[in-house]
């Protein structure tokens, strides 16, 4: 129920609007049914009884909640509303008729059955069709504004549910970049039918042909807006993109209404076609776990730290500390939230993790609950001919926000890992998992000291391959698309796993709300669901399709060879790590290996020894004491000094 004194202005025009169709009805009918003598008749006490009925429709109203309803987005469901407050007050002149009857008081009845449902009609047409007739208005309005505006003349490509959410926003004003004159829909269901008065064309095989039509007939297409059902995998949406490039449209996509964004068309990327649907995130869940808290996040200016940033302050966090060593990234992305009107207090800072008292230092002052560590450096080729550098940042800067993360008293920090880090071969993957086995053995140890709950937990997350992140390879296939090839990819048997940023980070905070949940301490290193490994190849194929051309004829793919440190395929999980499922969809977790934290803090005093001597043996042999299953890395470069076992 609305209260008086909560009404605005605007509320206040619509309950006298609706008072005086009230009246107005309550008047109307009386004449139609009775005439001129009739009216005269009962004039006396209608002016006594009307008054008395409008207060009490009003309150009506009020309960209804009819006065809170903006017309320009009338619905069924505020003609429900009307509908309920006609009928109340329907009943309500058909019970005053029945008193009226009385001898005592009128003696007859004062309106008649006819009378109140002629007034019920009247009602119904004097509330909801001001109300229509508004909407009407507004949306020729800004069909009247979107034609001026260009926007650009546009099919849609989707079932009837799909497309409707986009007309809505476009009737709406909130989508002014497209203007629809036709659907082709894969339903079947959907064929001859019209979909807020736009026709539905033909089925997604007749794209051609419908633009050909369109366009002898003085109407030529410039974009298509694929809904989410066709970028579906089992749709074949590459196809259909490939057909749109070449007739020389602009392709977009409508976005899921679970991904949590505000509905906007953007441009469709590689991410739409990923080869397996993507893993649905419990958005409440995260909500409810960040909402209040303070976060400091390392390497906050990358793809995948700033994404993580911008994912906690969506879901309510109260304070976020960036920490990020290079200043234009740090910029960027300060700028790129700060441009989100987020209620959270916002802070960065230039840091390297290197640096052991300044991380101490600014997680200390900023005392945060939680610690997402992804800073780090990842590519492969690069640490393997650099390999000190890797060791520098991955493990010892580690190790510092780990140290520095506990000493501040946080209640989780979650590290970025990577599958390279199950057996590894590379530089990357051996650093990464000596990271995983230092959190792994702090985590043990603060279990072990605990009465009953940890003080803090310190878990990994491992990723797959980031699509369109930071030095992934579909940024450099797109380059060399662009370039007119050729497009490299180093094997044909080469499989990885990928996800998303989306996926990755929403993983990231999933699995920092389970840690630290009941029941959680078995558990420390969580892995998304991925499906089934994609052959690089297989990618490239579809990139080079995305962007309109051919594999093989327009766009030729060369295979350069297997790079140091690299691998056929990646493993998700080592030998002795047991599996276990955690009640999350689409994450999977496994029990980790716990050394002892005295022996692995001197086997990293050891490494530390090792790096400055420049000798990349031991790395190696710390490794094998470590991980006692992992092959030995890629061969260091000649000149690099390597220790013999």
């Amino acid at each position: 129920m609305i209260r008086l004194f909560d009404l605005t202005p605007r509320m206040w025009l619509i309950l006298a609007h609706d008072l005086l169709a009230t009246a107005v009805a309550v008047l109307a009918a009386v004449y139609l049914r009775f005439g001129d003598k009739g009216l005269a008749l009962r004039w006396d006490l209608l002016k006594f009884v009307l008054p008395a009925f409008v207060l009490y429709s009003g309150l009506v109203f009020l309960v209804t909640g009819m006065s809170k309803t903006k017309w320009r987005f009338t619905s069924v469901p505020d003609l429900m509303t009307i509908l309920r407050a006609a009928s109340i007050q329907a009943v309500t002149l058909l019970v005053l008729d029945y008193v009226l009857l009385a001898p005592n008081v009128y003696g007859t009845f004062f309106l008649g059955k006819i009378t109140i449902a002629l007034y019920w009609f009247l009602q119904m047409f004097f509330l909801s069709g001001t109300r229509i007739a508004y909407r009407y208005f507004r949306y020729t309005r800004t069909l009247s504004r979107t034609k001026a505006g260009g926007a650009l003349p546009t099919l849609l490509l989707g079932n009837a549910a799909g497309a409707e959410v986009l007309l809505r926003a476009i009737e709406s004003g909130a989508e002014k970049q497209v203007r629809p004159v036709g659907i082709l829909s894969p339903s079947r269901a959907d064929r001859g039918q019209a979909i807020r008065g736009i026709s539905v064309l033909g089925e997604l095989d007749d794209l051609e042909r419908v633009v050909t039509d369109l366009g002898a007939r003085g109407t030529k297409i410039m974009c298509v807006v694929l809904t989410p059902t066709v970028l579906a995998p089992e749709a074949h949406p590459e196809g259909i993109l490939m057909r749109a490039r070449r007739l020389g449209l602009t392709t977009k996509a409508l976005p899921a209404l679970d991904d949590r964004e505000a509905l906007q068309l953007r441009p469709v990327n590689v991410e739409d076609l990923l080869l397996r649907p993507s893993v649905k995130i419990d958005y409440r869940r995260l909500e409810n776990f960040v909402k209040g808290k303070a976060a400091v996040v390392t390497g906050g200016g990358g793809s995948i730290g700033s994404e993580i940033c911008d994912r906690l302050v969506a879901f309510g966090l109260a304070r976020l500390l960036v920490i990020e060593n290079a200043e234009p990234a740090l910029h960027a992305v300060l700028e790129s939230l700060n441009a989100k009107g987020t209620a959270a207090k916002i802070d960065g800072r230039l840091a390297d993790i290197r640096d052991r008292e300044r991380m101490f230092r600014l997680i200390a002052d900023f005392k945060p609950d939680l610690v997402f560590h992804a800073a780090a450096l990842k590519h492969v080729p690069l640490l393997e001919r650099d390999w000190t550098e890797g060791v520098r940042t991955n493990v010892f800067g580690s190790v510092n926000v780990a140290d520095a993360a506990a000493a501040a008293g946080a209640a989780a920090m979650v590290m970025i890992s990577t599958d390279k880090a199950i057996e590894p071969v590379s530089v990357l993957g051996a650093t990464k998992r000596v990271a995983e086995m230092y959190c792994q053995a702090l985590d043990a140890d603060f279990i072990a000291r605990a009465a009953s709950r940890p003080e803090m937990r310190l878990i990994a997350v491992r990723f797959g391959n980031v699509l369109a992140s930071n030095g992934s390879v579909v940024p450099k296939f797109k380059a060399q698309i662009e370039a007119g090839g050729p497009v490299t990819v180093t094997h044909p048997d080469m499989v990885r796993y990928f996800m998303t940023i989306r996926e990755a980070c929403d993983l990231v905070i999933t699995a920092a709300s389970h840690a630290l949940g009941p029941q959680s301490s078995d558990v420390a290193v969580y892995v998304l669901n991925m499906g089934q490994p994609v052959k690089i190849v297989g990618l490239a194929e579809r990139i080079i399709k995305l962007s309109g051309l051919e594999p093989g004829t327009d766009i030729e793919i060369k295979f350069t060879g297997v790079r140091p440190g690299e691998r056929m395929n990646e493993i998700l999980f080592a030998r002795d790590e047991p599996i276990t499922q955690i009640g999350i969809d689409g994450i999977v977790a496994a029990r980790p290996l716990r050394p002892s934290l005295e022996s692995l803090r001197g086997l990293l005093r050891e490494l530390e020894d090792g790096v400055a001597r420049g000798e990349r043996g031991t790395m190696d042999r710390i490794l094998h004491s470590v991980v006692p299953h992992a092959p030995v890395p890629s061969p260091a470069k000649a000149g690099d000094p390597v220790l013999t076992k």
